[in-house]
């Protein structure tokens, strides 16, 4: 366990002080050398509605620090057995969402290359565009998890191909995507015509509304989602407003109707045993929630993340 980053202790440190890391790990200046490491992009230009998610990452990461290093549910040791540390935030242009779209492609790629596993705290959905198109270059297309209140497959906002409610077209249109192993979780609220969520499902992607998760463990949806995906490379994104606003307020387009954080849990901890090439929270926005109960969520959800990821030792 020594050769492995370690979080700082709390009873090393008080854990209201000390350097503001995700989970209160060691701060690293890029990958070289992690299996797994977690990044902030704290983007927000491409938000529709409420903005504040440029913020996000940092305050997941204040919020973050009453997460042990233990997951005592599953009995995962992620610090025993990988090398994790926070390597800081990409430089995103805060005026130029374009130009912002190339800058984390050109991060992600740096980051990849070197073997690790981004965690990304985001940050507006945008991003995961951006993402894709680095992952698609060293893995080929891969498989989906994508957790959300929208589908976020729409043709163009405001004449723009690019944008948060747009990134899964793109990535569809682009070839990033292994369209027979894509699943939407959470789906839910009005759309502007009847077949807003059809378009998904003609791509192959198994969309799962809101309303069928009502009531109900998500746990054998997980199991027919693992049997779905296979061997082959697994993106995890989770957007915080799939979450129901009376759990999860901070966030920019709030849906009423969603899952719970028992189903969140459900969702990441079933996606154990997949080949996951990395993960998202993104849509965090602080301003919309001062008691900090939203990222408090995204945070502990980045840590079960972390928890699933190929070669996460389990304690007996």
């Amino acid at each position: 366990m020594a050769d492995f980053n370690q979080p700082l202790g709390g009873n090393t440190m008080p854990r209201f002080a000390g350097i503001p890391t995700m989970m209160r790990l060691p701060a690293a200046p890029d990958a070289t050398g992690l299996d797994a490491c977690f990044v902030g992009v704290p983007l927000d230009i491409g938000a529709s509605n409420r903005s504040g998610t440029r913020f996000g990452p940092r305050q997941i990461r204040a919020e973050s620090v009453m997460i042990r290093p233990y997951n005592m549910a599953t009995r995962a040791a992620p610090f025993e057995s990988l090398q994790v540390a926070d390597i800081g935030d990409v430089a995103i242009n805060p005026y130029d969402l374009k130009k912002s779209v190339g800058i984390i492609t050109a991060a992600y790629d740096a980051l990849l290359a070197t073997g690790c596993k981004p965690l990304t705290l985001g940050g507006d959905h945008t991003l995961t565009l951006p993402i894709l198109r680095a992952i698609a270059k060293r893995h080929g297309p891969v498989g989906l998890v994508h957790v959300d209140a929208h589908a976020d497959i729409n043709e163009h906002m405001f004449g723009e191909a690019i944008a948060h409610g747009t990134p899964f077209r793109r990535a569809v249109e682009e070839g990033l995507l292994d369209c027979g192993r894509v699943v939407q979780i959470g789906l839910r609220g009005s759309g502007y015509a009847a077949e807003d969520f059809d378009w998904p499902r003609q791509q192959g992607f198994r969309v799962v509304p809101a309303e069928d998760c009502w009531y109900r463990s998500l746990a054998p949806l997980m199991a027919e989602v693992r049997t779905q995906m296979g061997d082959g490379p697994v993106y995890l994104t989770y957007d915080i407003d799939s979450l129901d606003p009376g759990i999860a307020p901070g966030t920019g387009t709030p849906e009423i109707g969603g899952l719970s954080t028992q189903q969140a849990l459900e969702i990441i901890r079933g996606c154990r045993g997949l080949n996951l090439v990395g993960g998202d929270l993104v849509e965090v926005s602080p301003p919309y929630d001062t008691t900090g109960t939203t990222a408090i969520t995204g945070a502990n959800l980045l840590f079960e993340m972390l928890c699933v990821l190929p070669g996460v030792r389990y304690k007996a």
